[in-house]
Order: structure tokens, then C-alpha cells, then sequence
């Protein structure tokens, strides 16, 4: 075939691909039997499907044989309590992403918030509470790290006492600029400081895979300072099917190898028509 022609049908072929590409972002594809295995511990944001209301959703929930959701405040307990879905990531206690433990200047108002929150949780029947570094705002990293542990240092015999784990959650740069805890070296230096198993790192898949990569490794090398992970396409935080660069059923596999018995929780932005068909694409995606 002469190369004018080769690059001509090259081309027609590409605009095929291109147009496969773009339906297949948008529709869900093959059907298949949706049954859960038990292996994983699955969760999900309830933010993400905020646009469907929290009793429709958590009968959804409830229809597919999942337990947990994440990121739900003590406001909506009940709701959840009333569907039987247990909350996997509780939140209320935090100021801000930017406005965290890293700046003495917030440690009193999140003393008493997480002082607060803490037995809430526990009373509650949940374990897990999240919170974030804040923003360096020019601060140097090991003066950032050493604030941090100051101020934790004072929630966490509170924490250990009524068993509840607070997780503080890794983000990148590029969706968070400033963030301080925007790597797993850094929070698992935390980690060590502090020095206690109910300070853990709520790992997002979808976040480090944009600021370091080698998920993987890190999930092999780090486990045992991670307490919960979230998951999202790259690029565009979309679903995890075949149009992101992350495979999914090898990183879940990496976290079951680590023995871990936490929430792996769907944390991606929908953009099927049918959101609760892209849900459960997700979800049997992460089950092994």
C-alpha cells in the first residue's frame, strides 16, 4: 500500500476509534450479572451521587449487597442507620482542606471539634474520621509535619481510648495546589511520629497516581499505615473502565494481598447517563 494511502485510511480508522472512544465513555457497555464476592469491603462517596436522593441511594445500596458509604456527617446518621449501611468515612470535625493540622493557629478549634466528634463516632458504632493536613501557605514541610503531631498528639489518646481512627487523606497538587500531605513519604512519616494504629492515611488511588504513581509499590512498601482507599479514573477523576490509564482489578488485588479488611470506596465523578449502571461497573471492576 503506497503511504498516501496508508496515512488516508490510517486516518478514517482513527476517527472510527475516536468515535468508539467517545460512545463508550458515555454508555455502559455489556451488561453483566452484578454478584459480589466478599472478598472486598466496598464503600462509596456519597458526594459523588449527591444529585439522587440519600434514601433512593441507600435503598440502591442495600439492592446490590453493599454495606458502607463514605463521607456522610452525624446529621445523616440516622438516614443510614434506618437503611442498615454502616459509614465508613465519617466527616464534621474538619475545618477545610486548607485549613488544617499543619497550622497552630486552627489546633484549638480542631481540638474541640474532633474532641467533640470523636465519641460521636464511636457511639455511633463507626471507626473511621477523616481529616486533612491544610495548605503550607509557605511553611517549610518538617515544620508543617512537626505542627501536625503537636496537635493530633492531643486528639489521639481520646481516639484510642473510644477506638475510632483518624485518616488523614493524601491529595495532589494539580487538583489541590498547596496541600501539604500530598505524598505517601510524608504521611507516612506522620505516621511514625505519631506512633499510634489509630492514626492511618486515607489513600486515594486517584490522587497519588497523579502526584507519584507506582501505586503498587507504594501500596506494598506502605500498607500498614494505610486504613482506607478511594478510587477514580486518571485522568479526569471519571469512571474506571477501559478509558483512564489505571487498572483497577490489579491495584484491588494488591490491597486483598496486604491482608487488608478496611473499605475500598468508589470515589469517581459520573459521566454515564445511568450513574447507578456506572456504579456497579466500578464496583465489580474492585471485586476479586
Amino acid at each position: 500500500m503506497k503511504r498516501r494511502n496508508f496515512i488516508a485510511t490510517a486516518a478514517v480508522g482513527s476517527a472510527g476509534l475516536a468515535s468508539t472512544s467517545a460512545l463508550a465513555s458515555n454508555s455502559p457497555g455489556p451488561t453483566k450479572e452484578f454478584k459480589l464476592k466478599g472478598n472486598i469491603n466496598h464503600s462509596v462517596c456519597e458526594w459523588c451521587f449527591n444529585d439522587i436522593p440519600l434514601v433512593d441511594f441507600l435503598k440502591t445500596l442495600n439492592e446490590l449487597g453493599v454495606k458502607a458509604i463514605d463521607l456522610v456527617g452525624p446529621d445523616r446518621w440516622p438516614i443510614l442507620k434506618k437503611y442498615d449501611i454502616h459509614c465508613s468515612m465519617c466527616n464534621g470535625a474538619e475545618i477545610g482542606l486548607d485549613k488544617g493540622w499543619n497550622n497552630p493557629k486552627y489546633h484549638e478549634q480542631l481540638i474541640k471539634n474532633y474532641t467533640e466528634m470523636i465519641p460521636k463516632v464511636a457511639e455511633a458504632g463507626y471507626t473511621n474520621l477523616i481529616c486533612f493536613s491544610g495548605n503550607r501557605d509557605g511553611m517549610n514541610d518538617y515544620v508543617g509535619l512537626q505542627n501536625c503531631v503537636d496537635g493530633l498528639s492531643q486528639i489521639m489518646p481520646l481516639a484510642e481510648e473510644h477506638g475510632v481512627v483518624i485518616q488523614m487523606e493524601l491529595f495532589n497538587q494539580v487538583n489541590h495546589p498547596d496541600y501539604m500531605c500530598d505524598n505517601s513519604l510524608w504521611g507516612v512519616e506522620l505516621c511514625k511520629h505519631l506512633g499510634s494504629d489509630n492514626f492511618k492515611l486515607l489513600f486515594d488511588i486517584y490522587h497519588m497516581q497523579i502526584q507519584e504513581g507506582d501505586i503498587i509499590r507504594s501500596i506494598q512498601n506502605y500498607h500498614p499505615y494505610f486504613g482506607h482507599y478511594h478510587t477514580a479514573g486518571v485522568p479526569g477523576r471519571h469512571e474506571i473502565d477501559e478509558t483512564q490509564e489505571l487498572y483497577y482489578p490489579a491495584i484491588i488485588k494488591a490491597i486483598h494481598d496486604t491482608g487488608f479488611k478496611g473499605y475500598v470506596a468508589q470515589e469517581f465523578i459520573v459521566t454515564w447517563d445511568d450513574k447507578i449502571a456506572a456504579l456497579k461497573d466500578g464496583f465489580m471492576r474492585c471485586d476479586i
